[in-house]
């Protein structure tokens, strides 16, 4: 399709899959993660490849709004922001460290200002322009002992309802997906094996998400009807 799609948290996971799915779409792909510089560029390179797209990689901490600064200076107006990056941190509230807690906010919710307000002012002035952002379950109903993430994806949805009515008359749809257990590095890498089969018998579909079913949702709401804005759409396998 050609569009500009900007995807921030490419790296690994939900990210990745949604720069896989729009780069089969045939999307020019500018993707972001913060470290992992290695497996971002061999993700670029791959699609590239396997797609016959251009996909550009870029070291980016969209907490620091400097850095998203300097990143939106290197490309040009996106038709498509995606904002996926995301980090956690579990444990009680009273162990979590004033650093723990602006770290997480600054990752999954902060970020959300800065790439946006970077990303507007080119969507408005061409009336056109699709905003996803990824969410989760747990913004709408809280974790126990993980009351800064909880806290940040709820912030991301009503981040996501308010500036959809703010731009709805410029023609820029808002949305976000909401995501259950997802199958990613992140969840086994702060869940056990006993945590995950705990959680994939409460699932009633019987097993964690996948998440390129993540991003064929993603891909389906940057292709949806733009009356369709302002919404948090749930995937959990009917979990919640």
């Amino acid at each position: 399709m050609n569009r500009k799609v900007l995807i921030t948290g490419a790296s690994r996971g939900i990210g990745r899959a949604i720069a896989v799915s729009f780069a089969e779409a045939g999307d020019e792909l500018y993707i972001t993660c913060k470290e992992s510089e290695k497996e971002l560029v061999a993700l670029a390179r791959e699609l590239e490849k396997t797609c016959g797209v251009k996909c550009s990689p870029f070291i980016c901490d969209v907490s620091d709004p400097e850095a998203v600064r300097k990143l939106f200076s290197r490309i040009p107006e996106v038709d498509i922001l995606v904002n996926n990056a995301g980090i956690a941190w579990m444990g009680l509230l009273t162990d979590m460290t004033a650093e723990d807690w602006h770290s997480v906010m600054g990752t999954n919710l902060d970020s959300l200002f800065y790439m946006c307000t970077g990303a507007i002012p080119g969507m408005v002035k061409r009336k056109s322009g699709r905003i996803i952002n990824i969410s989760s379950v747990w913004g709408s109903v809280g974790a126990s002992c993980e009351v800064a993430y909880s806290a940040s994806k709820g912030g991301v949805n009503a981040f996501t309802k308010a500036l959809a009515k703010e731009l709805a008359p410029s023609n820029v749809q808002v949305n976000a997906v909401s995501c259950g257990v997802i199958d990613t590095d992140m969840n086994r890498r702060h869940l056990t094996s006993e945590d995950l089969k705990g959680l994939e018998e409460e699932i009633p579909a019987g097993r964690m998400g996948d998440a390129r079913e993540v991003a064929d949702m993603v891909l389906k709401l940057a292709e949806a009807p733009f009356y369709l804005t302002g919404q948090i759409i749930t995937i959990d396998g009917a979990w919640i």
